[in-house]
């Protein structure tokens, strides 16, 4: 076999051998960020973290997570993990930009969606929050959670038309969405609105 020949065929074997490390690297890496959100919501909202535990293992993973924005093919999720880290500090405002980045490098991934909601709403831009989960909708009608949050949101927005077709719709996908209702402070604003108890009568 010529030399040039065999060095070409080494060279080729190197440079898989590198890209396959690297890519075992890369999800090592997502691993260990994912890690780290679990670690802060492992105890729900029964037991949560104070700030001075939660932010530096947030932190931490923001911090992993800064080594794999430009690795192609996998920037929706990295950019999703970054936006709950944020989320998770409370870091409402800031945790919009990755999240609408991974909606749209990836725009069926329904938990950003779902995540960017939640962030709108919680900095007040409940018309945002609406369109986030309307995007959501496109992708995927069927998942009742989305349709429940849209009723809050619609709720919380004084209209009480929609906010009682979204929940409807919402106990037809799943219903155990009714039992949620009861407690969900969102809904306050309609509770007594003759649709919302025409609706939610069996649990009222």
């Amino acid at each position: 076999m010529p030399v040039s020949l065999a060095r070409r065929k080494y060279a080729g074997k190197f440079g898989d051998k590198m890209i396959g490390l690297q890519r075992i690297r890369r999800e090592q890496v997502l691993r260990e960020a994912e890690g780290y959100l679990e670690l802060i919501s492992a105890f729900g909202s029964q037991w949560s973290l104070p700030p001075s535990v939660r932010d530096p293992v947030a932190r931490r993973a923001i911090d992993v997570l800064a080594t794999l924005d430009n690795v192609p093919g996998r920037r929706a999720h990295v950019q999703f993990l970054k936006g709950q880290a944020l989320r998770a500090m409370e870091r409402y405002r800031e945790a919009v930009e990755p999240l609408k980045a991974s909606t749209e490098f990836d725009n069926q991934n329904i938990e950003a969606f779902l995540a960017l909601g939640w962030c709108h709403k919680r900095i007040g831009r409940l018309d945002l929050a609406i369109q986030s989960l309307e995007e959501a909708l496109v992708a995927d009608a069927g998942q009742a959670i989305v349709h429940y949050n849209l009723a809050c949101y619609w709720s919380l927005a004084r209209n009480p038309k929609l906010a009682v077709a979204y929940l409807s719709r919402a106990f037809d996908l799943d219903t155990n969405y009714r039992d949620l209702v009861g407690e969900e402070t969102d809904f306050d604003p309609i509770r007594n609105h003759p649709d919302f108890l025409a609706l939610t009568s069996v649990i009222v």
